[in-house]
């Protein structure tokens, strides 16, 4: 089964993300958006995952996530992949106690390379994917409001993130929880 490890956003952030869609959307750019409610922070992608490792993996996790902390984060400004002169990607970016965020991915990394799983070849980047860019019509218009940024007000706890198997569907892939790591309260 397809196979990733993300946290989740609440429904605060979502609604916050949607509104920016919204008005992103008027544009009228061709976008494929992602719908606001499987908009997630991806620590990793690990593919195809036959379902008996799913609970070795989880406890690889517990492992790892023991020596983590909850903290805090929050959503901050507009991008593109890989730029906005050629974007295929639309994202909304992330401030807060990064380091935190960055240990975190760097121990799941870690716990899944224990397991075989290949690493990731590219550095971590933190960001939220909202859409995928599918044609050049109206797109400098739609370039011209993520240049300009947005107030993108909302703060979150992570707390605990999630092991989710991926369906792919004609309209959007549909994610499950398979299994929910929770990290320790801060000291």
């Amino acid at each position: 089964m397809r196979t990733f490890i993300a946290i989740p956003l609440p429904a605060e952030c979502r609604e916050v993300l949607d509104r920016m869609q919204q008005a992103l959307r008027a544009h009228r750019a061709e976008v494929r958006w992602v719908a606001v409610t499987s908009i997630h922070l991806t620590l990793k992608f690990l593919g195809e995952v036959e379902a008996e490792r799913i609970r070795a993996l989880g406890v690889s996790l517990r492992d790892c996530a023991a020596a983590e902390r909850r903290f805090d984060l929050r959503l901050h400004g507009l991008g593109c992949f890989p730029t906005t002169r050629n974007p295929r990607v639309l994202w909304c970016g992330i401030d807060g106690q990064t380091d935190n965020l960055l240990r975190l991915q760097r121990a799941v990394e870690a716990a899944c390379t224990k397991l075989g799983f290949v690493p990731e070849e590219r550095g971590f980047r933190p960001h939220l994917t909202l859409g995928r860019i599918q044609g050049r019509p109206n797109l400098r218009p739609l370039m011209g409001a993520v240049a300009a940024g947005s107030d993108l007000a909302c703060a979150f706890s992570v707390e605990r993130f999630h092991v989710y198997k991926s369906s792919l569907r004609p309209q959007g892939a549909v994610y499950t929880i398979l299994d929910t790591i929770e990290l320790p309260h801060a000291d």
